[in-house]
């Protein structure tokens, strides 16, 4: 029998998942919806609380209960939003060390269900735990997502919007490489309506300065909104409720995930954040730019970072 519905499980009940899970059930996303946390009644108090939207929405879901590592096992996407959030001033990789110990905890709970499904992760770091869960798991690569950039490059695209007077959705600009400090804007890709950012600086519209600093503004929103309100948990659940939307539904569409190099960009055996093409199968390729001198050598600046982090998450995870 063909199968018509689809579930999702919730591993971190916390104000990323729950702004994912909030996001995904207003956009109709799956049919049903189980969350899992380290502390049970969070779990349960959200369930109820997202259960109370179904006889209103206008897509409405069939469940949405407080579950089990056993429920994983026929679900067909886990979204991994558990670990401890980003305190001010803190930086993302310097919450490897704790972060990746729960990481392989939930990666041997998840493996041990029996799943089969596509995992999409946002736990940060998220580069390095996207690397260590895939790793534990012994899952097919193309089968695990880390949320890569695409949040980043989402801020990128909205400061970039405001700064030209036109709407976020007419402009294609992206951040590549680490979740973080060290990710790289690549304006020799980026666009308005079709016409490249290098127009605009030719004919005087904008100017480097103007992209450098819009590119800092992006790189350190995080920060900026952590100092004002503790946390940062809106944009990363769209983000999160896009990836799954394109898996679930097979929309084989180009975002800027973490997916594994092979090669690719020069550079091998990590996680990171590039343009792939996201369906049914997880990310099916990865989409590679011709990207300038500059930009290269500050990608692989990135990638160099975020092997040194790795290297930290092994040794507290072995």
């Amino acid at each position: 029998m063909k199968k018509t519905s689809n579930k999702v499980v919730l591993i971190g009940a916390g104000a990323v998942g729950t702004s994912f899970m909030y996001s995904a059930i207003n956009q109709g996303i799956a049919s049903d919806y189980v969350l899992i946390d380290a502390f049970p009644q969070a779990a349960q108090g959200n369930a109820l609380d997202l259960a109370d939207t179904m006889a209103v929405l206008p897509v409405p879901f069939t469940s949405i209960k407080a579950g089990d590592y056993s429920d994983c096992g026929d679900a067909d996407v886990i979204v991994i939003t558990a670990g401890r959030p980003q305190k001010e001033g803190e930086t993302r990789l310097e919450m490897v060390a704790g972060n990746a110990v729960i990481m392989k905890s939930i990666a041997e709970e998840v493996k041990k269900s029996g799943f089969k499904g596509i995992t999409v992760i946002a736990s940060n770091p998220v580069d390095v735990l996207t690397l260590v869960y895939q790793e534990v798991t012994g899952f097919d690569q193309h089968k695990v997502i880390g949320s890569g950039t695409t949040l980043d490059s989402a801020r990128l695209r909205r400061l970039l919007a405001d700064k030209l007077n036109v709407g976020a959705e007419s402009v294609d600009a992206f951040l590549a490489g680490e979740h973080g400090d060290s990710s790289v804007a690549v304006w020799s890709h980026a666009s308005v309506m079709g016409q490249p950012i290098s127009k605009y600086i030719a004919d005087g519209t904008i100017t480097q300065a103007d992209l450098d600093q819009i590119r800092e503004e992006a790189v350190h929103m995080a920060y900026k909104i952590i100092e004002l309100k503790r946390a940062t948990f809106y944009g990363i659940g769209v983000c999160l409720a896009k990836i799954v939307k394109a898996v679930l539904r097979n929309e084989r569409t180009t975002l800027m995930v973490g997916a594994k190099l092979n090669g690719e960009y020069g550079n091998k055996d990590l996680f990171t954040g590039v343009p792939a093409i996201i369906g049914q199968n997880g990310w099916e390729a990865i989409i590679e730019w011709n990207l300038t001198e500059n930009e290269q050598n500050l990608f692989n600046q990135s990638c160099a970072t975020l092997s040194t982090t790795i290297a930290k998450a092994r040794e507290a995870i072995k």
